[in-house]
């Protein structure tokens, strides 16, 4: 049941003195887009007549099949309270269709509502409760970003230490006038670095939260002459930043994963869930961890989970269980991280989950001791697995999983593959600073 109708959006256009909408959406790799109409173009954007060119979207289309149209979800209208009171901007998230009335198989949302649409045939809903982190650096002389912070603060650390503290709290009260409810925010491990959490929904509505989520964080940190950089691991020796994403599954209104009687207090769907996310997880990754960048993260000693493993005692393995039950009750991802495109994430996700309770299927023992002290001898014994160490071996284990390609479909498997491959051959080609500064005086 839709929240608004068109005409209760064009009175809200009138009455709020509203003049510009932006159409957003979100490209393959998890940029969001958008496409700014004044609102005498409103009627025209609420029948769905919004066209663009998907031939200059990286991964949409070719040229010659290159018209698109915005169709946007009336439930995401909100407006920016950034913006001037007078004339204000608002926007709407929209699907992508093609030119003959069809979904887009390239957009990412349309990705994740097929997902949605087969656990809804299973008769199950799925949440999501992103925890976001980022750092807040300084800006040159010519408002560029660099890497710079004059802070020393680390875990819960407050004022005066916490010299972010301002712009986080722009930030949090942006978020709650948008509708979000913030549970809570705070310094995290690395300096200059942030959490902000907010509420678990409805996976769809979630995804779109964390596009929003990272526009406003990078806004409000501009206007306090910050740059606010979701990059996973910007400055080596400290800790990186991850996205844990929490699950769960609800069947009826009542959450499937939480059984009083259970091992652990959880179902068997819980398990079979577990099990499922830890079968595909090889092929995920490159979806999780999307970047270069991101393997420079997922190394031992810094939090970050290498090991395909699960536990409820400890966070040292890929998938937690939280203490808490009940409503609560939920499974915790731990390896993505903020680079990721949410829509693609969270279907890839949801998919491994139900592949594991349509064939019941069953996880290996728990691991409850800190798995980074392990020795390879005990791992190999427990048949511990590690993630992907680079995006180039993540790709081929993307590749390796035909699951993946029938999840996300042939489109979207096929240009992401193409343009990741591209992106490890430009890295590895390029010659770094490090080899210059380890090779030259020896050779």
């Amino acid at each position: 049941m839709s929240r608004y109708t068109k005409q209760d959006i064009m009175r809200r256009i009138e009455e709020e003195d509203i003049e510009f909408i932006r159409l957003q959406f979100t490209d393959m790799f998890g940029s969001l887009k958008n496409v700014a109409i004044t609102s005498s173009q409103l009627e025209k954007a609420l029948d769905n007549k919004c066209m663009f060119d998907g031939s200059s979207i990286e991964g949409f289309v070719r040229i010659e099949e290159s018209d698109m149209y915005l169709y946007p979800d009336l439930d995401t209208f909100e407006t920016f309270p950034w913006r001037p009171q007078q004339g204000k901007v608002a926007r709407l998230i929209c699907d992508v269709y093609k030119a003959d009335g069809t979904p887009f198989e390239g957009d990412p949302r349309y990705v994740l509502r097929r997902v949605l649409q087969e656990a809804a045939d299973m008769g199950y809903s799925f949440d999501v409760g992103p925890e976001c982190e980022f750092f807040l650096f300084h800006t040159d002389d010519n408002g560029m970003p660099t890497t710079i912070s004059h802070e020393k603060a680390s875990y819960f650390d407050i004022s005066p230490l916490d010299l972010g503290e301002n712009a986080r709290r722009d930030m949090v009260l942006t978020l709650e006038d948008m509708g979000f409810e913030i549970e809570a925010s705070h310094h995290e491990v690395g300096p200059a670095q942030h959490e902000i959490d907010f509420k678990y929904g409805p996976a769809l509505s979630t995804a779109d939260n964390i596009m929003t989520f990272k526009l406003v964080v990078k806004t409000m940190a501009k206007r306090h002459g910050l740059f606010a950089s979701f990059m996973p691991k910007p400055i080596y020796g400290i800790a990186g930043s991850g996205m844990h994403t929490n699950m769960s599954l609800t069947k009826n209104g009542k959450n499937i994963f939480d059984d009083p009687k259970g091992e652990n207090g959880l179902s068997k769907e819980a398990y079979y869930f577990i099990a499922g996310l830890m079968k595909h997880a090889k092929g995920i990754t490159a979806i999780a961890n999307p970047l270069v960048n991101s393997y420079k993260r997922l190394v031992p000693g810094h939090e970050a989970p290498v090991y395909i493993a699960w536990s409820a005692t400890n966070r040292s393995p890929l998938i937690r269980i939280p203490a808490s039950r009940g409503a609560g009750t939920r499974v915790e991802l731990r390896s993505p991280d903020p680079a990721a495109n949410p829509y693609l994430l969270l279907a890839l996700c949801l998919a491994a989950g139900l592949d594991g309770i349509k064939n019941k299927m069953e996880p290996p023992k728990s691991v409850n001791t800190n798995i980074f002290e392990m020795s390879e001898r005990d791992m190999k014994r427990a048949k511990i697995e590690s993630l992907p160490a680079d995006l180039h071996q993540a790709i081929i284990e993307m590749e390796k999983d035909p699951f993946i390609k029938e999840v996300l479909g042939t489109h979207v498997f096929s240009k992401y593959v193409e343009a990741k491959k591209l992106e490890w051959d430009h890295y590895r080609m390029q010659v770094s600073q490090w080899e210059i500064n380890e090779y030259l005086y020896k050779i």
